[in-house]
């Protein structure tokens, strides 16, 4: 991410608990889940553009519609003839038949203001390119409703990812230490003489595994951050700590509530936006076969006109007039029928498109409830495994400082523990983001 121009978030304290913190002289955020959501709506980059563009939606509409408003314009004009032009007329007009009489017209100075008001009285297309308009803002109100939903989803699995990698790093910290202790009574026992210095060689070289294994998750930590930082719009030095744990998130998921809850389509903001897609298109349609119809416009011009040898002693004459324009299609050469062929092409185009989104629903529906089920089962049976390795550590870890038990099968044992700590934390995880994923589609985010 490239560094911006830096500033400072100052943000007030909420009297609900959980709530976004300021703190001062840093930039630093306490964030809660919903907050972090909150915030993100409002500085993400995506979210802005999509607010920017209803603006610019609703500015089209006054648009559109000022172009059946009356419109009125005014023009001048002022000439200096500097020489005027000569005309030769015969002389039968001047009692010199025969013969051609130069004779020159006009004034050396022409002035003139003139102002026109129209009015357009009927026009299919237009009134038609007003419900277009309605919809496109519409449109854009649901492109915007969706990048917010969007967003909300990528803030919560930015959120996720975090806790649940600080999870693992506490998960190593906690196997660091107890190979560190059994390191320390092998090179006992190894003083002893009642062990081998392969047995030290061996608890050494898994202390190191472990550790480069945790510095690799503290950059993965780091970035998680970096990740939501980008998701909440916020400078990559901003500190962000999170107020909420796992543990509060694990106690709110209710499997039965959630698989319960009816799904509606019509709600769905991906299903909006075929919708309105669909009735675009059938506008677009209607607007092409509006075409043919004929155009009405009104109009009324007032103005006055000077004229003279000097511009002081102009003589001015006034002039207005008013009338009807009709403007009737007739002929285009096919250009119109091709035109509506291709709308009409478009029309189905965006049903089929639909029909295609419809299904789709479904099918995603079923899936996520069995995803969601599946999950929690990997993840309650996970959660057990994690019980069944300890033991078997803690069993093996005893007999090998009895000497029952080989440094061999000690590593062994750490190692199944360690993975079973570890699948618990993904089954954690992916019973988080499948959880979510079926919150986004029954519109609970």
């Amino acid at each position: 991410m490239k560094n911006k121009q830096l500033f400072t978030v100052m943000l007030l304290l909420f009297t609900a608990g959980g709530s976004l913190l300021a703190q001062t002289g840093s930039s630093e955020l306490k964030l809660s889940l919903k907050d972090a959501q909150d915030y993100a709506l409002q500085h993400n980059k995506l979210v802005v553009t999509s607010r920017m563009d209803v603006e610019s939606s609703k500015i089209a509409l006054w648009e559109t519609i000022s172009n059946g408003l009356p419109q009125i314009s005014a023009s001048g004009s002022f000439t200096d003839n500097l020489k005027l032009m000569t005309t030769l007329l015969p002389g039968d007009f001047f009692g010199q038949p025969g013969t051609k009489v130069p004779v020159t017209f006009g004034s050396q100075f022409n002035s003139g203001a003139n102002v026109q008001a129209s009015l357009l009285l009927f026009n299919a297309p237009f009134y038609i390119g007003i419900e277009s308009t309605k919809l496109a803002q519409k449109l854009s109100e649901q492109s915007l409703a969706k990048s917010e939903q969007d967003t909300r989803e990528s803030v919560t699995t930015a959120y996720y990812l975090i806790l649940v990698s600080e999870k693992s790093l506490q998960i190593l910290d906690g196997n660091i230490t107890n190979l560190n202790e059994t390191l320390k009574s092998t090179k006992a026992m190894f003083s002893a003489g009642m062990a081998e210095s392969t047995d030290v060689d061996q608890m050494v070289s898994n202390v190191t595994m472990v550790e480069n294994t945790r510095s690799s998750m503290q950059r993965t930590i780091e970035l998680n951050y970096n990740l939501l930082r980008f998701q909440l719009g916020v400078t990559p030095d901003t500190k962000i700590i999170l107020a909420e744990t796992l543990d509060s998130f694990i106690s709110t998921i209710n499997i039965e509530a959630l698989l319960s809850q009816q799904f509606d389509q019509k709600q769905n903001v991906t299903y909006k936006l075929m919708e309105s897609q669909e009735q675009m298109s059938a506008l677009m349609l209607k607007t092409q076969k509006a075409s043919v119809l004929p155009t009405l416009a009104g109009f009324y011009s007032y103005g006055v006109n000077g004229m003279g040898d000097k511009v002081s002693t102009q003589q001015w004459y006034k002039n207005s007039m008013t009338g009807l324009q009709l403007s009737i299609p007739i002929f285009a050469s096919g250009q119109r029928y091709t035109k509506i062929k291709k709308a009409q092409i478009n029309l189905d185009k965006a049903r089929t498109t639909k029909d295609m989104i419809t299904e789709q629903l479904t099918l995603q529906e079923k899936q996520l409830r069995y995803n969601l089920v599946n999950a929690n089962l990997q993840y309650i049976s996970q959660k057990s495994n994690i019980d069944v390795s300890k033991r078997v550590y803690t069993s093996t870890e005893n007999k090998f400082k009895q000497g029952m038990a080989s440094s061999l099968e000690l590593t062994q044992a750490n190692s199944l523990f360690l993975q079973a700590e570890n699948n618990y934390v993904s089954a954690l995880m992916n019973l988080l983001q499948t959880k979510l994923a079926l919150d986004k589609l029954l519109n609970n985010m």
